[in-house]
């Protein structure tokens, strides 16, 4: 877009960092057109698709709405064809058109190409033979008693000189209408069949023919979802979001064609009212159309309606505005792709709270002035402990430095005696100031990049977290500040606090800690899926007669080792490849163990 907002370029591109670095080279080295347009651009905006061809589609509808200036224009205003199929006549008849309006018709498209679609109809009508002719050719040819070209090359079935009954033919337009609909994919298996018996026969020509028809018919049978019926006017929208902020996405349809896309962030909206925020603020642009797309249906939906109508009526528009969940059809279609818009919305945004050092220095300072600290905490490290029902327990260490992953410096921890996540903690956190108190030099590999203690240790969790570590840390005899995260309210704990302390949930603080304490739970619970079936399935093949496939197996079939323990011989029979003996095997083995107790011991070669 150039100053003024205008839209004075649209293309479309597999990798846009590629083609937008080829448009800044030397300004010798562009054509002139393309040196003028980049000097006229002040903004760029994109919008993502899931294949080339609905971008080649959202393309040309755009060229066509913006008459963008340095775009070549597409100068032929024709409609999109449809393939029509009479079902209400006698002897139903299939062709193409550019409009509608013939009744008892069935229209299947809008479609793209007109000519792909005229290449797949003859080779449709090889497997459907449906009279394609007009009135006039028709009625000659019943009164001749000789049918016309097409019926001799077998493209017809010939009802005008009775080589097939009326309701037979009729039978045969419905097994087309099915076919378009998506319902009967045997015509491209057999010309894939075909194609594969004359390569290998070294019939390459005519493998190359049948290979072109096949494209041709995929070519069709792929949905024009960027084109609807001209009488769709809707706004489709979807939504992404996590704890603290969310992204959605709009596809504005007017006549049947995408006219438009915009994508908003909701800061601190919650998960119940993402719905209500988007119908509050997505029509301060355009005002509702008739139909109005949603992830879900408010619990005030009528009312919303009622609201969005008078909004509607205000601009002077006819008709009520209706709401609707898309789960199926041509909406449905275009919703996925909305909301594969919504997610890159925020992913962007996020990224760019990320990347912006202005960004980042200000949640530092926030952090600093909510916990009181005496500077910013330049390196934040923060831990998280995973298990599966008690079993195979291990924790994670995450290192941010300025506000940046330090992936480098993160750790994972097996652990070992534990009884519940604060000893967990407890001992995670003894581990890592063994190290801050290491004698200088030794180990000097293993402690490249704790030579500093950090500003700040993060838990994830609440109060009883956070006072385990504060305890380890006293015992020894390191004083770092503390703090914890608890899920779902998003409250900041401090040792011994009474009472957590709020951060907004718009603020760039609680987004940095949130992101920091979310690192610590992805790490920690990818190292506990990694080690599980290791761990778990280890002792299991301890038993006589359990094989390592027969302890995977059990721990698919229970979830975890300790409702292997806990499980009757009925129980283990229903596993896949539990026989009675082995039942047997399990149930003495843990009973000579004094049934679920035992402890697991962390593998010697865990790195901490």
């Amino acid at each position: 877009m150039n100053a003024r907002g205008s839209v004075i370029y649209v293309g479309k591109a597999k990798n846009l960092r590629s083609r937008l670095t080829s448009y800044f080279q030397e300004p010798g080295k562009l054509h002139e057109r393309t040196r003028r347009m980049v000097e006229s651009a002040t903004a760029l905006d994109w919008t993502l698709v899931p294949t080339e061809r609905q971008a080649l589609q959202l393309e040309f509808l755009w060229i066509k709405e913006f008459s963008p200036e340095f775009n070549v224009r597409f100068r032929d205003d024709k409609s999109y064809p449809y393939l029509v199929l009479t079902l209400s006549e006698s002897v139903p008849r299939v062709f193409l058109a550019r409009k509608k309006g013939i009744k008892g018709a069935r229209y299947f498209g809008p479609f793209h190409t007109a000519g792909a679609l005229r290449d797949t109809l003859s080779t449709i009508l090889k497997a459907f033979p449906v009279r394609s002719c007009s009135e006039t050719v028709y009625n000659k040819a019943q009164r001749a008693g000789r049918p016309c070209l097409l019926g001799d090359i077998g493209k017809c079935a010939a009802p005008c000189v009775g080589r097939v009954s009326q309701p037979d033919h009729k039978a045969l337009a419905l097994s087309l209408a099915s076919f378009m609909e998506g319902h009967d994919g045997g015509v491209v298996q057999d010309l894939q069949e075909s194609m594969r018996q004359a390569a290998e026969a070294l019939d390459f020509e005519r493998a190359a023919k049948l290979r072109d028809r096949v494209d041709a018919i995929s070519t069709i049978l792929m949905k024009n979802t960027m084109v609807l019926d001209e009488e769709v006017d809707a706004d489709i929208f979807a939504v992404a979001g996590e704890a603290l902020v969310s992204a959605a996405h709009v596809f504005r349809v007017r006549g049947g064609r995408i006219r438009s896309a915009q994508g908003f962030i909701l800061e601190g909206a919650l998960e119940e009212n993402l719905v209500e925020l988007i119908l509050r603020d997505g029509f301060e642009d355009s005002p509702p159309p008739r139909v109005v797309v949603v992830p879900s249906l408010p619990s005030l939906a009528p009312e919303w309606e009622e609201q969005l109508s008078a909004l509607r009526a205000g601009a002077g528009l006819a008709g009520k505005v209706a709401l609707r969940v898309a789960k199926r059809g041509d909406l449905a279609e275009i919703q996925r792709t909305v909301t594969i818009n919504a997610e890159h919305t925020l992913q962007s945004y996020l990224s760019q709270k990320t990347t912006d050092p202005q960004v980042r220095s200000r949640a530092l300072a926030e952090i600093q002035n909510a916990l009181g600290l005496a500077e910013a905490p330049l390196r934040i490290e923060c831990f998280d402990v995973s298990h599966l029902g008690g079993d195979n327990p291990v924790a994670s260490m995450v290192v941010f430095e300025d506000g940046i992953p330090k992936r480098e410096h993160y750790r994972k921890f097996a652990i070992s005696d534990v009884r519940d996540d604060t000893e967990a903690i407890a001992q995670v956190v003894s581990r890592r100031a063994a190290r801050l108190n290491a004698p200088a030099g030794e180990e000097e590999t293993e402690r490249k990049g704790f030579s500093y203690p950090p500003g700040l240790f993060v838990m994830d969790g609440g109060l009883p977290q956070v006072n385990a570590a504060k305890r380890a840390l006293d015992a020894a005899g390191i004083d770092i500040p503390v703090c914890g995260l608890a899920k779902k309210l998003e409250e900041v704990w401090t040792p011994g606090a009474s009472y957590p302390i709020i951060l907004p949930r718009t603020s760039d603080g609680m987004f940095l800690l949130q992101r920091v304490r979310d690192e610590a739970h992805r790490v920690a619970l990818r190292y506990q899926r990694s080690t599980r079936q290791r761990v778990l399935g280890s002792e299991l093949s301890d038993i006589d007669g359990i094989g390592p496939a027969t302890a995977k197996s059990l721990l698919r079939h229970f979830g975890s080792l300790t409702r292997v323990k806990k499980a009757t011989r009925d129980e283990l029979l229903e596993a896949e490849g539990v026989g009675p003996r082995a039942a047997d095997a399990i149930i003495a083995h843990f009973s000579n163990l004094g049934g679920a107790g035992g402890t697991i011991k962390a593998p010697e070669s865990t790195r901490t």
